[in-house]
């Protein structure tokens, strides 16, 4: 367990650095600047701008003060909002985007389950038809257009909810629900396939001839060793919601990550794009990692599986 998770967090670190790397040489490659579309600055002021950011430094000098700032902890000030830091603009938006994303995480896990199960062992053909219409039109429909159908009936018609802003459990309800719609039917169609494929094995039916119920067989049985498929898509799907999404945040007025995703990109800050980033794969990489963990304490075979590994390499 020790070496598997060793082994992980040296990937994840090499990642970190492959991202950085990649991100910080990207925008530097695309025309223009954070100050090169503010025309009322003279050209005085926007040389004395860039040598206060080091911005006319070789780009090399810049990477490696980058990568020095970096390994301290320090992100930097923004670019278009000199006074305030990188990482206090993470610390205001996060926790909103994390509360937001955990309740249509929630949301999306346990509908998604329940009507995946439901339709795997659901009688007659009604059932997985609804399924597939649900699935279709979870994956078809944007999120945004979902969004505004909530708030236009639930809102505007029935006035049983606000129609944005952010600040009661009432506010978080619509855009919880916008967020998670696509998530829940994609684990209701893995739940799916996997308690179908679990149902027809052999221990299955050895359970239902020793005259178990199929409640007792279900939470014992089916669930546990159906939930692989999900847990791999919760991964990126975890680190995707608690990030916040730009969408559904425009749409509800809500202040969180999202909106600092979008404004860094308009403004070419440099240094808040980075910071963002760094953070978004940090959050991604752990979750994956955790995933991986669980994954390989649940399922016997990818312990087997690195076992063989290691011995080849031995």
């Amino acid at each position: 367990m020790l070496k598997y998770t060793l082994k992980k967090v040296f990937v994840l670190f090499v990642s970190l650095y492959i991202v950085v790397t990649i991100t910080f040489f990207l925008m530097r490659l695309i025309p223009g600047g954070p100050f090169s579309e503010d025309e009322l600055l003279s050209e005085e002021i926007l040389t004395s701008l860039r040598y206060q950011y080091g911005l006319d430094q070789p780009l090399l000098n810049q990477y490696g003060t980058y990568l020095k700032n970096f390994l301290k902890g320090e992100f930097g000030f923004s670019l278009k909002y000199p006074e305030r830091r990188a990482i206090d603009l993470i610390r205001e938006g996060f926790p909103i985007s994390c509360t937001l994303g955990l309740e249509a995480l929630v949301v999306s896990i346990f509908l998604g389950i329940s009507l995946g199960a439901w339709t795997a062992f659901g009688r007659g053909r009604w059932a997985v038809r609804s399924m597939l219409v649900v699935n279709m039109l979870g994956v078809s429909i944007p999120s945004f257009i979902v969004a505004t159908l909530l708030q236009y009936l639930f809102a505007v018609q029935l006035n049983w909810l606000p129609i944005a802003r952010w600040g009661s459990f009432n506010q978080t309800i619509l855009p919880a629900f916008s967020l998670a719609l696509f998530p829940m039917v994609t684990i209701a169609s893995l739940a799916r396939h996997s308690m179908r494929e679990v149902g027809n094995q052999d221990y299955i039916v050895t359970a239902q001839a020793k005259g178990l119920s199929f409640f007792q067989i279900f939470f014992k049985h089916i669930l546990k060793n159906s939930m692989m498929p999900v847990l791999t898509y919760l991964g990126p799907l975890i680190a995707h919601i608690m990030t916040g999404s730009f969408v559904i945040e425009k749409i509800f007025s809500i202040p969180g990550l999202g909106q600092w995703f979008v404004m860094s990109v308009i403004n070419r800050d440099y240094t808040l794009i980075l910071s963002l980033t760094v953070f978004y794969t940090m959050v991604l990489m752990s979750c994956v990692f955790i995933i991986d963990l669980l994954y390989y304490c649940l399922d016997p075979r990818m312990r087997r599986e690195f076992d063989k590994k290691r011995m080849c390499i031995f």
